[in-house]
């Protein structure tokens, strides 16, 4: 898999599915994830990473909103276990998030219902706190003031 970016062609192509393929096939691809080995998380992780900000943002959002979504039906340990490859890629290489539309992103979690934007930030909150100093301090820098209110930082 290794020099072709099969996930980041995954992630364009789901974003331009409508909602009732997309969230399933999402979903199954996620839930996928869990039994992958640390090298192919990693690749799947800096691929979707290097594909998002490539997607036009209208699809992105359908696509990230989704994500979300789903992320909220997942276990918590699951959720954990997802978010944490993310923020742990991104707080050894801030560069890639930089790349994506912050705002844009923070703009589509308001949208999100209160439950589910307490249950995603109580996650990212406890994998944030549970980072390193090095590592939280590096990822604090990149992330926007205003989703550290939203996500009550």
């Amino acid at each position: 898999m290794v020099g072709e970016n099969f996930a980041g062609n995954i992630i364009v192509n789901l974003a331009n599915l409508p909602d009732f393929l997309r969230n399933p096939i999402l979903k199954k691809r996620m839930i996928e994830f869990f039994g992958l080995s640390e090298p192919e998380k990693k690749e799947i992780i800096n691929n979707a990473l290097e594909a998002g900000p490539t997607i036009p943002f209208p699809n992105f959002s359908k696509l990230f909103k989704t994500w979300l979504k789903i992320l909220t039906t997942l276990t918590e340990e699951q959720r954990e276990g997802l978010f944490s490859e993310y923020i742990v890629e991104v707080s050894q290489s801030p560069q890639k998030l930089i790349a994506f539309n912050l705002d844009g992103i923070l703009e589509i979690f308001i949208t999100l219902e209160e439950n589910e934007k307490e249950i995603l930030s109580n996650t990212i909150k406890k994998i944030i706190n549970n980072l390193d100093e090095n590592q939280k301090r590096k990822l604090m820098i990149i992330i926007p003031d205003n989703a550290k209110k939203h996500l009550k930082f």
